[in-house]
């Protein structure tokens, strides 16, 4: 077994304390020096021996793997009580979802990690575009699928598709902000703002989806 696929079949684990702040090494690497990240860096930065970084995450590619999901592990729905969920639950629960994502895709770690990505994915420079695919995108789309199957199960929502109606979630929070922010883009991201979007996506999300009362009967 390659320490790639080590490091992925240990997604459950929590990573500890020392090895969030060896993670939070990496991620700020990435904004200072871009593609130059190497483990002797991170040991360096993080303060500790290249062995111990081989032995917690395997190869680089595990490394990067475990930065993707800690990063990534920052964007959660809300706490919603499946067996009494109602719409103002299930509004809120969506909201702190976007709002969550929004400011996560917004940080200067995030823009230089999709950054990387986008041109190691094109050049095959790496496994990197791959990794954020899966533990990024996909990861969260997954995530979230439960809130909506919950909706769904209460009669609050109406979809076919968990993924189809995740995609357009996706699209009405984040619409072309991430682009615009990855190509250098200066938008106004403050709380504020974020939260404003954040309200305005799941109401349009419930206004597509939301499940219309039945119409009382003659």
């Amino acid at each position: 077994m390659s320490a790639t696929r080590k490091a992925l079949d240990n997604e459950a684990e929590e990573p500890t304390a020392r090895q969030e702040a060896v993670l939070d090494a990496v991620l700020s690497l990435m904004v200072e020096e871009g593609d130059q990240l190497t483990m002797n860096a991170v040991a360096r930065r993080a303060s500790c021996s290249k062995e111990t970084l081989y032995k917690w995450f395997g190869d680089r590619d595990g490394l990067l793997t475990a930065t993707v999901r800690w990063q990534a592990a920052r964007v959660r729905a809300g706490r919603y009580d499946g067996q009494n969920l109602d719409v103002a639950a299930l509004r809120d629960s969506l909201k702190d979802f976007a709002a969550n994502w929004l400011t996560v895709i917004s940080s200067p770690t995030s823009i230089a990690l999709n950054r990387l990505a986008i041109g190691h994915a094109a050049s095959h420079k790496s496994n990197l575009g791959p990794i954020v695919l899966a533990n990024g995108r996909f990861a969260i789309g997954e995530r979230l699928r439960p809130v909506l199957e919950a909706g769904r199960e209460a009669g609050l929502l109406d979809f076919d598709d968990p993924e189809t109606a995740f995609r357009t979630f996706f699209g009405l929070v984040g619409r072309d902000v991430q682009i615009r922010l990855l190509l250098g883009d200066t938008l106004d991201m403050s709380a504020a703002e974020i939260e404003r979007d954040a309200v305005r996506a799941t109401d349009q999300f419930l206004a597509l989806h939301g499940r219309k009362p039945s119409a009382p009967k003659a």
